[in-house]
């Protein structure tokens, strides 16, 4: 049997510092990925035999992320059955609100989980696959768990530190 793994994918080349918040993410939590350029405009067919190839391997859960017309999660949802998550980008004159829409406006029955436009939605992205991938990998709940504990340790110390001034 194949290791469940996440798929990120971006249109573009251009999506990397974004996506690069995803990946350290899923890193962090030893969640395993791939990462692929593919573009639901410029490159359809082959973003249909990646998704249907990542599909045979074991991914369980789709991260995509694009700006502008941002198609590729709904391109990727309608080729499977597994979640999709889009990340807007923020890119172009309406630094990612269209983005946004064109992520999370998608017909009844094809559903794409959105996050926020940019880094912080791209963190997020990550989190909210490997909270999926937890469902069935006990071990991986409790990494996440301990990933949410020291976020809130960093917070309390931070205060600490502010209140000690």
């Amino acid at each position: 049997m194949t290791k469940p793994f996440v798929a990120v994918l971006m249109g573009s080349k251009s999506d990397l510092p974004v996506i690069e918040k995803t990946l350290a993410v899923l890193t962090s939590l030893d969640v395993p990925y791939e990462v692929k350029i593919t573009s639901a405009h410029r490159t359809p067919a082959q973003t249909h035999d990646y998704v249907h190839s990542a599909e045979d391997r074991g991914c369980q859960v789709f991260i995509c992320a694009a700006g502008l017309a941002a198609h590729l999660a709904g391109a990727v949802a309608g080729l499977t059955t597994k979640p999709v998550i889009g990340i807007p980008i923020d890119a172009g004159p309406l630094q990612g609100m269209d983005a946004l829409l064109a992520t999370v406006q998608m017909p009844g029955g094809i559903p794409v989980a959105t996050v926020a436009i940019g880094s912080a939605g791209a963190k997020n992205a990550a989190y909210l696959a490997a909270q999926m991938l937890a469902l069935s990998d006990e071990s991986l709940a409790e990494r996440f768990k301990a990933e949410r504990q020291a976020n809130a340790e960093a917070v309390v110390a931070a205060d600490a530190e502010l209140q000690a001034r």
